[in-house]
């Protein structure tokens, strides 16, 4: 098996994959084995891509582009890019004005002008622990929408709407979001903005999900057993603990009790003074373990997960562990590569705005930070194809 360090393009039609490009003798696409039998015809699927959809006669159907990157440090794994599920307008891209650096090396955002801009503030907890604000100038795109017919199994999938747009750092490495109020946000790394508070962390320790519950943000760390406890207007420390997780990945709360995931199919309910598990639930969707459970949201009941090196979100039933939705996201990386940003990485960070009922996204070293809202699609695919394009194989980073 040769490895590839580019990318490469498989579009499916009519039953049929095929690639023009392609010279290797075989390719793997999110661990996935394809036989090459011809350089600029057909590619041969092995026996475990059958799900793979099949169309016995010839249709108008679009093709489904699946973009496989491959990479060689161990959290840049193959990505697939799955279907577009929305064709959209050409949107002109707002480029901000570029931020200033103050003399004390703290980084500001320029201030919007004119009556109709509101100013918002978003704050962050990442390695460094850096508290930011930023003012945006929010404007509104409307997207029109076409969905691809399939067969109509369930109704469980929806796609989005972009309502705004904001600027965000494209170094931040993303690993948690989250809304409080006064529209302030907190992440677990950089956003564009003014640095209002420092508080460094041990490098020892590379920070991961973080909740707010009452005047504590809470937040895990990877590769460590290890959580901190902050002051959330000073970001003072206020208390360590340790949890009984495999590992820290993601962390929510309903305002009275918290979720936490660990990057494998579990998702766990944590005492919120004790920090101790009091339960947990196995994640399934069609009978099979979701894996890779990344960082989470509490939304009107569920907990929404994203779901590792996928453009999907699982809506999860916190009760029983069934996953009761999926929301598709892959035009939003998809444009982001479009535009000229290849340095992106997988889709992560969720916030929700309980009050103004505003749902919020972005991804690892994404240059902006998306205000979504979301629909059914009219026709859901099959669960099988569910299945292929947002559950992955599970990773385990955890050392022995």
């Amino acid at each position: 098996m040769s490895n590839f360090t580019t990318a490469f393009r498989l579009y499916w039609k009519f039953g049929l994959p095929f690639e023009k490009n392609i010279t290797k003798k075989s390719v793997r696409c999110n661990s996935q084995e394809f036989r090459v039998t011809s350089a600029i015809s057909h590619l041969n699927k092995v026996r475990r891509l059958t799900y793979l959809p099949q169309w016995s006669t010839p249709t108008r159907r679009p093709y489904l582009p699946i973009d496989c990157f491959t990479g060689e440090r161990e959290r840049e794994q193959m990505r697939v890019n799955s279907f577009p599920l929305t064709k959209r307008r050409s949107i002109p891209v707002r480029r901000p004005l570029g931020p200033s650096t103050t003399g004390d090396g703290l980084v500001k955002s320029p201030l919007p002008h004119g009556p109709n801009h509101l100013s918002r503030r978003i704050a962050f907890l990442g390695p460094a622990l850096l508290l930011l604000c930023f003012f945006a100038m929010f404007t509104i795109f409307s997207i029109s929408s076409r969905k691809i017919a399939v067969d109509d199994s369930s109704r469980t999938l929806y796609t989005i709407e972009i309502i705004n747009e904001f600027p965000h750092d494209p170094q931040a490495f993303t690993q948690g979001l989250l809304y409080a109020e006064n529209d302030t946000l907190f992440e677990s790394t950089g956003l564009n903005g003014q640095v209002e508070a420092l508080h460094k962390m041990n490098s020892s320790y590379f920070g991961e999900g973080l909740t707010l519950l009452g005047d504590r943000l809470i937040q895990v760390t990877w590769l460590k057993k290890t959580g901190f406890i902050y002051n959330r207007y000073n970001l003072s420390n206020i208390e360590e603990f340790s949890h009984q997780m495999q590992d820290g990945w993601g962390l929510a709360t309903d305002g009275k009790i918290l979720f936490g995931s660990d990057g494998t199919s579990t998702l766990y309910q944590l005492d919120p003074q004790t920090l101790e598990v009091k339960g947990k639930v196995i994640v399934k969707y069609d009978g099979y373990e979701v894996h890779n459970l990344n960082e989470l949201e509490y939304i009107n009941g569920e907990v929404w997960a994203n779901i590792w090196q996928s453009d999907c979100i699982a809506r999860i039933s916190y009760k029983d562990g069934n996953v009761l939705g999926w929301v598709l996201l892959p035009n939003l990386r998809k444009g982001l590569l479009t535009a000229g940003y290849h340095g992106i990485d997988v889709l992560n960070g969720i916030a929700w705005d309980d009050e103004r009922k505003r749902l919020f996204v972005t991804g690892k070293l994404w240059p902006k930070l998306y205000e979504i809202r979301i629909y059914p699609v009219e026709k859901n695919f099959s669960k099988s194809m569910i299945r292929q394009f947002c559950m992955r194989d599970p990773v385990n980073f955890a050392k022995p």
